[in-house]
């Protein structure tokens, strides 16, 4: 029987039980560890490109190597220079869109571009005081308090796939977004899981809004 209406899918296979939630599908699962893996390849994930220390950044607010939420409660992301990433629940492309139109309008003498990359990236999150012990398996950034304190954005490599990583504490407890090319979501999904085999790691299931 055909779908009465299209589902989106993340290039990671959800863990069952399998359910659908704001026109995603995704993992049902809850897990019990103190150290968890979610596919959040559904929050809605907005790019916007600006000059470098102009008036967009201004009003954006937040600085290269850095992550703060805005006033709307998405996660704002200095990715790169001139460049960064908005994070909010699923289904908020049009809303995040429309408050960037408005941002372009204030700055008519600056070129500021943005697209939606939603279906088009990865997107995960490693939760748990372990977590950096655990990326450390996999990548050569140094997650120390002192250099990568919550708060904190890098690009660095993740079992060799070019990916940002976000520092995003939860109620306290050491938590990192990860997001990556839809292409390379699966493969590095499984790469975290079999670096954590040591610390007892476990898939939970996307859980809305999930930032």
């Amino acid at each position: 029987m055909s779908e009465r209406f299209p589902i989106a899918r993340s290039p990671i296979v959800p863990a069952e039980p399998v359910t659908v939630s704001d026109g995603w599908e995704i993992s049902a699962r809850r897990a019990t560890a103190l150290l968890t893996l979610t596919d959040c390849t559904p929050l809605t994930k907005l790019q916007v490109r600006a000059p470098v220390f102009g008036k967009a950044e201004t009003i954006l607010g937040v600085s290269f190597g850095r992550a703060a939420r805005g006033a709307d409660g998405a996660l704002i992301v200095g990715s790169a220079p001139g460049e960064w990433l908005l994070i909010g629940p699923p289904g908020r492309g049009q809303a995040i869109a429309a408050r960037l139109v408005d941002l372009v309008a204030r700055v008519p003498d600056e070129l500021v571009t943005f697209a939606d990359l939603t279906h088009g990236r990865a997107l995960m999150r490693l939760n748990g005081s372990s977590a950096a012990e655990l990326l450390a398996n996999i990548c050569g950034a140094d997650l120390s308090d002192d250099m990568t304190p919550d708060g904190a954005a890098l690009r660095s490599s993740v079992a060799a796939v070019a990916t940002d990583i976000i520092r995003d504490d939860r109620d306290g407890v050491r938590s990192y977004l990860v997001h990556c090319e839809r292409s390379s979501g699966q493969y590095l999904f499984d790469a975290l899981l079999d670096a954590g085999s040591d610390f007892d790691t476990e898939i939970d299931g996307f859980r809305t809004p999930g930032i």
